[in-house]
């Protein structure tokens, strides 16, 4: 006699199994700190290698030199070109206004309106002021920066991409003033991020494409005396006569990959620049012998996160603090690195 029940095939955790809607992943809820620093950074992924390191986790390896993969992350410098404002809403934060320096990067004009013609210096010192005042006020209750990446650094053929990032601080005028100070100017990962904290990764996987029940939920393939027609890659029963339709818990063809993700407390081992990361005193390269496939050269500064990060080679990749760390969390210090592979990845 067969099984009266098994546990199905496949997790709903992540349903709907949609792609995302942009390439550009969105960041909902950000932690709450007390120090004044953009809570995050976003880069393109470059690839992975392996580093051997000294374990300072509490657990059996403390103290013991243990192996790590690791992912690189390039981060060339953002710009912070705005500020956007938010008043309190009947349903949650509203956008009360905006602020745009208004000398733009051209690079710009491909992904975002430019400004009214104008819109000059002095324009922006009267909206900057008029912010101000909102803020002293109490009118406002967040603000938060308005960045984009430079991929034309590292020379990659993409459009810069245009995001928000959350401040953190005690105080909105803390933030304001944090903000002020910071507009127009480039920011660096290591102004903003440090070495051995904590960070959640946000990503966009890899696209694969529609596929079947088979390779998308796990099921069964069936054997040769339950095919049909010899077609056995498919579920055996779409379900009870009741309810009368086909539920959505159903394993059935569709779009696989190309999700938006999150991977929670991923461990930022050290932070590079200029694509050579400090070893013991010396500087190496951090780029392997002919290029990392598919990418090429690290020629600013990069994240060495441990272990795999979600999406395709060249894809944008968001970081930020962690907003859920666990009860015994890591020192928030570098990591005693004491081999770094530079072979071939080819």
């Amino acid at each position: 006699m067969g099984k009266i029940s098994k546990p199905r095939r496949g997790s709903l955790a992540y349903s709907p199994r949609k792609r995302a809607k942009s390439i550009v992943p969105r960041i909902r809820k950000w932690p709450q700190e007390e120090e004044v620093r953009l809570l995050g950074f976003a880069g393109y992924k470059a690839g992975m290698t392996h580093i051997l390191m000294i374990d300072d986790r509490p657990g059996l390896t403390k103290g013991k030199e243990i192996f790590m993969p690791v992912t690189i992350v390039e981060t060339p410098p953002m710009v912070v070109f705005g500020i956007r404002a938010y008043k309190q809403g009947y349903l949650g934060l509203e956008t009360a206004t905006e602020v745009w320096i208004p000398n733009l990067n051209p690079d710009l004009k491909r992904r975002i309106k430019t400004l009214p013609k104008n819109y000059d210096e002095g324009a922006f010192q009267q909206k900057l002021g008029e912010l101000e005042d909102l803020v002293k006020s109490g009118e406002i209750v967040e603000v938060r920066a308005l960045v984009h990446t430079q991929p034309r650094l590292i020379k990659l053929k993409k459009k810069p991409e245009v995001m928000e990032y959350a401040v953190g601080g005690k105080s909105v005028e803390d933030k304001f003033a944090y903000l002020k100070e910071k507009l127009g100017k480039e920011i660096r990962a290591k102004e903003v991020l440090k070495e051995g904290e904590l960070l959640d990764v946000i990503a966009v996987t890899k696209g694969k494409g529609t596929q079947g029940p088979v390779k998308r939920w796990g099921i069964k393939i069936q054997f040769h005396k339950a095919q049909r027609a010899g077609k056995g890659r498919h579920v055996g029963n779409l379900g009870p006569w009741h309810p009368a339709r086909v539920m959505w818990t159903v394993p059935q063809a569709g779009q696989m990959g190309f999700h938006h993700r999150t991977e929670f407390n991923k461990r930022l081992i050290a932070i590079g620049e200029n694509g050579f990361l400090e070893l013991n005193g010396n500087k190496i390269e951090i780029t392997p012998k002919g290029g990392f496939p598919h990418y090429g050269i690290v020629r600013s500064d990069f994240l060495m996160i441990a272990g795999s990060v979600p999406g395709a080679i060249k894809r944008i990749v968001r970081v930020r603090p962690a907003i859920r760390p666990p009860a015994k969390k890591p020192p928030v210090e570098r990591p005693q690195i004491t081999y770094v592979s530079r072979e071939s990845k080819q």
